[in-house]
């Protein structure tokens, strides 16, 4: 089964070997430890919205209905010091700038002091996430844990999740670093606390395929005008050009 297939069927895929291991360090190191289970924000940072534009924004654009826009950026450091366990659900929020009565959009929430709304449903079959992984990752330190399929069931109730558990296949993601899990946000996803001293750090980028009605502005979006001085090539050198 092909990328595009399991994208449709299963709601997730992973690509191998996007980054080399050197990449992977010298991301790791740029990004350096995070105060809590993640940080947000990550696309404000030059080197990982260059990433995102290029490189990560070329695997998703043939499973997006228009140019690929990455629209906000998480990483995640499981590790001694920051170990947790996240509990079945849905990515069902987008990040947006201020908050506007626009139709079908809501309820909205605040998270960190960022305005996120529930968009319609159609919308969110239009976004596809990125997670690479810059660790080894398996059921020991935290792989992330899928319910193939129900990314095709919309947005479901905790009754509903609680179903599906019985009824569709639990599917544990392990990767290696440098490789690209690619999931659809109504994917029901889960994953347990770290039981190793090896740390699972992912760097989270959630791309769009679809424009935001007026007055409606992503939080996090960058400038591709500023986006200039990184260039990545053949999916795994990271090459930095000086910057003016």
């Amino acid at each position: 089964m092909n990328l595009a297939s399991n994208l449709d069927t299963h709601g997730f895929a992973i690509v191998p070997n996007v980054l080399d291991a050197s990449a992977c360090h010298s991301l790791a190191s740029l990004l350096g430890d995070t105060n809590g289970a993640g940080t947000r924000g990550m696309l404000r940072i030059h080197e990982v919205a260059a990433l995102a534009q290029s490189l990560l924004a070329d695997l998703v654009r043939p499973h997006l209905p228009a140019a690929p826009v990455p629209v906000r950026g998480i990483y995640f450091d499981k590790r001694a010091e920051t170990n947790w366990l996240v509990a079945w659900h849905q990515d069902l929020t987008l990040a947006l700038k201020k908050q506007a009565e626009v139709s079908g959009f809501g309820p909205w929430s605040m998270k960190e002091g960022v305005p996120h709304v529930q968009p319609p449903m159609q919308l969110l079959e239009q976004m596809l996430a990125v997670r690479l992984h810059l660790d080894d990752t398996d059921s020991s330190n935290g792989a992330l844990r899928v319910l193939s399929g129900t990314h095709r069931l919309g947005r479901l109730s905790a009754e509903a999740i609680r179903s599906c558990r019985e009824t569709h296949e639990e599917v544990l993601c392990e990767a290696k670093a440098g490789d690209v899990l690619l999931m659809r946000p109504l994917l029901l996803h889960a994953s347990s606390r770290s039981s190793s001293a090896r740390r699972r750090r992912v760097l989270h980028i959630e791309f769009s395929g679809f424009p935001l009605p007026e007055p409606l502005e992503w939080h996090e979006a960058p400038c591709h005008s500023s986006i200039a001085s990184t260039v990545y090539t053949n999916h795994t050198t990271w090459v930095s050009r000086a910057s003016n």
